[in-house]
């Protein structure tokens, strides 16, 4: 079973095209497929100032949640690529087609690919305090001995909550109870009041909560630890070497998009992850600035679309034809 992986990228859906004389004219709506509060969300208000600036129009974020991201997803699919709409999203842009029967859109085949903005260190597996446990041993102690008991957060199929939690369960043979969510605030919600156990949610969101004392961090799923939490190791270090999972965020248009606008747009989101302000929050939320260019992000999206289906088909959650 292949565990390493990025979760989850095509050509490049635009054409060689320039976009028409004077664009943007007037305000772009960024479609963020989950609700507010989220890690696409959090990350778009920290780069949308600079964006605005750089492009000369405002930058509105318009929250379309609903399974995990699919429901806004899938919205931006079907728009016309004037480059007024623009989809940013995590790498559940991916991994959601695979585990769902019907979701709407192609990863690959329906977007311009613009680049991959930002990317973290994995993420931080979080508990209640509550729980009785203080390591990832401990934790998968209790899960053997309550199978199907513990239970943890699923912010929607495929998303970088359920990714990590059923590739832990594939390689310790552990049953964990999946708890649907609508988005990441709303589960966070349940873990900090005790209603959950458990949450693999980006280092960004744990952060303030574990240095708070309200939630218990057990392990990070990157490659390597983070500084902002640096007692907490990695799941490698703690005796399952290959697990690496990290979470990315990326910009699309819809497929056809012209590649003179996508490649200008990419220049700006380059420009805005350099600004000092911009690399400061980031770094103070465990993320990283990549700024990927398109023709680089197109074929990372087919490859991580490629490792998703694999994973669907390993973990028994949906075959994948």
């Amino acid at each position: 079973m292949r565990r390493r992986g990025l979760l989850g990228l095509a050509a490049l859906g635009g054409t060689a095209q320039a976009q028409g004389a004077g664009w943007p004219t007037r305000p772009i709506r960024v479609v963020v497929p989950s609700p507010p509060g989220g890690p696409p969300d959090l990350i778009l208000r920290v780069i949308a100032p600079r964006l605005q600036s750089l492009l000369g129009q405002p930058i509105l974020t318009e929250n379309r949640a609903g399974g995990g991201g699919l429901v806004g997803t899938a919205y931006v699919a079907r728009l016309p690529a004037d480059g007024y709409t623009w989809l940013f999203t995590t790498a559940s842009h991916v991994n959601i087609p695979p585990f769902n029967d019907n979701a709407g859109y192609d990863p690959v085949r329906d977007f311009a690919h613009v680049t991959l903005a930002a990317q973290n260190f994995g993420q931080a597996l979080v508990v209640h305090p509550a729980l009785p446990a203080q390591d990832l041993a401990g934790l998968l102690a209790l899960a053997r001995q309550r199978p199907g008991q513990l239970t943890y957060v699923n912010a929607g199929n495929g998303t970088a909550s359920h990714i990590p939690a059923e590739l832990l369960q594939a390689m310790t043979g552990t049953d964990l109870l999946s708890v649907p969510y609508r988005g990441v605030a709303e589960g966070m919600t349940d873990l900090l009041a005790g209603r959950v156990d458990l949450f693999f949610v980006g280092t960004q969101i744990a952060v303030q909560h574990v240095q708070e004392g309200r939630l218990r961090a057990l392990a990070l799923t990157g490659a390597r630890r983070w500084r902002g939490l640096p007692a907490v190791p990695t799941m490698a270090e703690q005796g399952l070497p290959g697990f690496e999972v990290v979470n990315w965020f990326g910009l699309w248009l819809p497929a056809g998009a012209p590649l003179g606008m996508v490649q200008q747009i990419h220049a700006a989101v380059a420009q805005a992850v350099e600004d000092p302000e911009v690399r400061r929050q980031f770094d103070a939320q465990g993320l990283e600035g990549v700024a990927m260019p398109p023709g680089r992000f197109a074929d990372f999206v087919a490859a991580q679309a490629r490792i998703a289906q694999d994973i669907a088909r390993r973990v028994g959650t949906k075959p994948v034809p």
